[in-house]
């Protein structure tokens, strides 16, 4: 069986896991999880998202997040803290703060696009080529999002076809990759082998990564297969944090604790250590007052 060499994780727990807890965080908090993930060697980590806070009210606060994070990337500038910017606003912001990589985000559902931004997918992919070409205009580096690309909560199981349609629009725009995300977690193995099966025909695997969410426990399997089909980039999130206010029971996304462990048993390199990442995730577990969801990190504790 054929593994890439080495993984690039993307850590999206500052992120995509704080903004679906039910408890918010102050700023001291998120740049101590976010300074604490850097020290365990993870060198891409989306820091904030530049919405609302009427909205998201966890992600309140990501200016002075990002203000006091890249004081610190003069020194290492390997580091990459990424923010999301789902409007020209948020994108302003994020420029202002310095910040040198934004995300994008699409769904491949219908539903799921009126639900969550209250626009179709064609609407939604217009609103962001403004926000992508400035960006890129600006210097920044553009990642592009789907949700809901083998399953919705109001469809049901989601045809490749559409995930591909969408990716194609988003590296049109200039994404430089394109996460490819189970948002409620329905995946499993077949699901991811028929999704990349598609995707794969017209967009290179190093144009592609995998975010699984682990609501059914397939995470590390439907991200194993990816990796056995040449994708090399895996988003995940310190203590499993997170979850889909959209999609009933959804958990978080894989623990990047446990895809470390298994990235390790595979011999494949990632640069993270293993217990610092472990002590990251008690220390943000404890400030959320929720038990630690990786099962590594409970363990090895």
């Amino acid at each position: 069986m054929n593994y890439p060499q080495s993984v690039k994780i993307v850590e999206v727990g500052p992120r995509d896991g704080l903004q679906n807890e039910k408890v918010a965080v102050d700023v001291d908090t998120k740049v101590a999880l976010i300074q604490r993930l850097a020290d365990a060697g993870l060198s891409y980590i989306e820091a904030g998202s530049f919405v609302s806070p009427k909205w998201i009210p966890q992600m309140a606060g990501s200016d002075e997040v990002f203000n006091q994070l890249l004081q610190t990337t003069q020194t290492n500038p390997a580091m990459t803290y990424a923010a999301l910017t789902p409007n020209m606003q948020g994108l302003e912001r994020a420029i202002a703060c310095g910040v040198k990589e934004v995300a994008v985000f699409a769904a491949a559902s219908e539903s799921f696009s009126q639900k969550n931004i209250n626009c179709s997918i064609a609407e939604s992919i217009e609103r962001f080529k403004p926000v992508a070409e400035l960006a890129l205009a600006s210097g920044l580096t553009v990642r592009g999002y789907i949700s809901c690309v083998v399953g919705c909560p109001y469809e049901g199981a989601i045809d490749p076809e559409p995930v591909a349609q969408v990716a194609d629009q988003l590296l049109a725009m200039g994404c430089y990759e394109v996460s490819l995300g189970d948002t409620i977690g329905v995946g499993t193995p077949a699901a991811i082998e028929a999704l990349l099966g598609r995707l794969l025909k017209d967009i290179a695997p190093n144009k592609l990564a995998i975010h699984a969410h682990d609501t059914y426990g397939q995470a590390l399997a439907n991200i194993l297969r990816a990796l056995q089909m040449g994708i090399n980039v895996v988003d995940s999130s310190v203590a499993g944090l997170g979850g889909c206010p959209y999609a009933k029971g959804a958990s978080g996304n894989v623990a990047t604790e446990d895809l470390v462990y298994m990235l390790n048993g595979l011999g494949i390199e990632h640069g993270v250590d293993l217990p610092k990442l472990i002590s990251a995730g008690n220390f943000i577990s404890q400030k959320l007052n929720r038990a630690n969801s990786s099962k590594v990190g409970i363990a090895l504790q």
